[in-house]
């Protein structure tokens, strides 16, 4: 016998969708909590990580972290082969996104990389494009692998009182420059989660290879094995590309 079909609830969706949305927000804000925490234990962890014969990977965090944030990306990084390295010099990224650039152009340089591949997580995704677009990083960076990157700002930065979040708004100058490049789209990967409560207009960028992954969150995305898989895969694409630009005609050097 054929059960009467119930008459649906409305809103109910829209409430499960809330409800889905509270408890993601939630536990993304409980991650990234014990993730500064343990940030705080003394300790050179970035050592270990900087061994490998893949392409040399240069993490870039975002604002109000460090490096150790993205420890488990870096972790599956390493395992796949990569030397990983830090940009101490950054701090906890609280720059604007000139000053990030000359940090950033310091350590390239100090460590003398060529061909890194960037791997960054939100605003850290502002500063390798902005890296990308500038002359001097030809022959040193191959390309960016940018984490829940708000490209064209967030919305939700414009009200907050810190200056350094603020800067994040769709309408700051640097952020309004910057969407004008675009001619280094094909060497970005931009991965995103389903739902990012901070970067709520989400993350895509024409002329980028943007991938959606099945996870929500904007910080906890960083311990999932699903978004470590499709990073180390961007990682290698990026390289490769790289390699196939140089058999063509190798890049002037800077």
């Amino acid at each position: 016998m054929r059960r009467p079909r119930l008459p649906r609830i409305p809103g109910a969706g829209d409430l499960g969708s809330v409800v889905h949305k509270g408890a993601a927000w939630a536990a993304d804000y409980s991650w990234i909590g014990l993730a500064q925490t343990a940030a705080l234990r003394p300790g050179d962890r970035a050592s270990t990580l900087i061994t490998g014969r893949a392409a040399p990977v240069l993490l870039l965090p975002g604002i109000y972290e460090t490096w150790e944030v993205m420890a488990p990306l870096a972790r599956a990084l390493h395992d796949a082969g990569h030397p990983v390295h830090t940009v101490p010099g950054l701090g906890y990224n609280g720059a604007t996104l000139p000053q990030s650039v000359t940090t950033v152009e310091a350590r390239l340089r100090a460590l003398d990389l060529r061909d890194a591949v960037l791997v960054a997580h939100s605003k850290g995704g502002l500063i390798g494009k902005s890296v990308l677009a500038a002359a001097w990083s030809t022959g040193r960076v191959a390309g960016l692998v940018a984490v829940n990157t708000p490209f064209g700002g967030s919305r939700l930065a414009r009200w907050f009182p810190a200056r350094a979040v603020r800067a994040l708004s769709p309408v700051d100058a640097d952020i309004v420059a910057l969407g004008r490049t675009v001619d280094t789209h094909d060497r970005i990967h931009s991965i995103y989660a389903r739902f990012d409560p901070h970067v709520p207009d989400g993350s895509v960028l024409v002329g980028a290879t943007n991938v959606e992954l099945p996870i929500d969150g904007h910080f906890k995305v960083l311990a999932s094995r699903t978004l470590h898989r499709a990073v180390v895969e961007a990682v290698a694409t990026v390289s490769a590309s790289a390699q196939r630009e140089r058999e063509r005609g190798e890049p002037r050097e800077t």
